[in-house]
């Protein structure tokens, strides 16, 4: 019989609690505190996270119900929900940022040989955002229209994994173009966005820090041809074609030679018009990568459908992004168990199964790597038989 660690003490072992410790530290997350400590906060809001608790209040009843369990979930802290309610209010949110920033570097680097559908060798980024809908009399400083007020999650994910290597959460009423600005451009790496992130002086920046983009044109696209390459029109592609952008102010904010591919998709019926700067890849591979950054949009609603980030533990701004950072830690940190211990099951799997153990003194890979049961040859059974095989 197992007589181990809990469940969730099990899967918190996999976190680097000297990391945490310094990010803690930088912040100065633990000034005057005495009792509910910063790493008591994080399991706290993990166990939320792992098992679908919808409010402060929740949280508080299923703790305390396990009281005699906690030292051994790894929390010294008596739980209380206005404790924890402080806690997300005003302990800095940029310490769990940093953590989440940590683990992401440690499951880029298991998921850096993972195949996602082209072969290519270099790093391929998905950047988008979704928007978070949140009620405006209890968020009004993130009001987003008249009635409505609205946080946005922008993500640039790692399509091998996939793994979000960066997020940024704004206002909603931010637009996604402006987050150009914040992103670190990685020379020789590949960057897939929509139409949203169309502005040409940000996006000859990227070019000039030697990174590549692939991006959707708009309708009115000012654009001169001055080569044009042979293609195969069995394939859906149209057109793959070198030229200058021809308008105004276009021209002036990238004046360097761009690349455009129209590419016709059967199954949808509609016509797609990509710009990049690459000049190396086959056009053909170009609209392949476009059709991968729906991967981002999967993450998102991943996301969305199992982890806790669409009723909120807190109203104020810090309460938002500390919830919002936990929760991306929790999924990174899902990731990097499955991977290190080579498990088939899908991440959502493990969660259901997580959610339903987390108080159980079990193995976590018995858990999730138990055969499913199956009677022994012979034994007497009066079930009837749906199907004769």
């Amino acid at each position: 019989m197992y007589s181990g660690q809990l469940v969730f003490a099990q899967l918190m072992s996999y976190l680097p609690r000297k990391a945490f410790q310094r990010c803690v530290t930088l912040y100065q997350g633990e000034y005057k505190v005495q009792q509910f400590s910063c790493w008591d906060q994080y399991c706290c809001m993990a166990f939320a996270q792992l098992t679908g608790r919808e409010s402060l209040r929740d949280i508080e009843a299923c703790l305390r119900a396990q009281s005699a369990k906690l030292y051994h979930m790894g929390s010294r802290g008596r739980v209380s929900r206005s404790t924890l309610a402080d806690a997300n209010a005003h302990r800095d949110w940029r310490m769990y940022a940093d953590f989440a920033h940590v683990l992401i570097h440690r499951a880029r680097a298991l998921y850096q040989d993972e195949d996602f559908g082209v072969e290519l060798d270099d790093t391929v980024y998905a950047l988008d955002s979704t928007t978070i809908d949140l009620c405006l009399s209890v968020f009004p400083w993130a009001q987003f229209r008249r009635t409505k007020s609205a946080v946005k999650l922008h993500t640039l994910l790692d399509l091998r994994g996939p793994i979000p290597t960066s997020a940024w959460i704004t206002p909603a009423r931010i637009h996604d173009v402006n987050l150009l600005d914040a992103l670190l451009p990685e020379p020789g790496a590949l960057y897939l966005m929509d139409r949203g992130y169309l502005d040409f002086r940000r996006l000859h920046t990227l070019h000039q820090a030697q990174a590549a983009f692939v991006i959707r044109a708009k309708a009115h696209l000012q654009f001169r041809r001055q080569y044009s390459q042979p293609i195969d029109k069995t394939t859906g592609l149209r057109c793959d074609q070198s030229g200058v952008l021809t308008g105004f102010y276009p021209k002036q904010r990238y004046p360097d030679q761009l690349r455009r591919i129209k590419f016709y998709d059967a199954e949808s019926d509609r016509t797609f018009i990509f710009l990049t700067n690459n000049r190396t890849l086959p056009a053909l591979t170009i609209c392949q990568l476009y059709h991968c950054r729906w991967q981002v949009e999967l993450f998102f609603k991943w996301i969305k459908q199992h982890l806790r980030i669409q009723s909120f533990l807190g109203t104020s701004i810090n309460a938002v992004k500390t919830q919002l950072w936990i929760a991306i830690s929790v999924y990174v940190l899902v990731a990097i168990f499955v991977k290190e211990q080579h498990l088939e099951c899908s991440f959502y799997n493990f969660l259901q199964i997580i959610s339903v153990t987390v108080f159980e003194k079990v193995d976590i890979l018995q858990l999730v790597t138990a055969a499913d049961y199956t009677s022994p040859e012979g034994q007497f059974t009066n079930q009837l038989k749906s199907f004769d095989l």
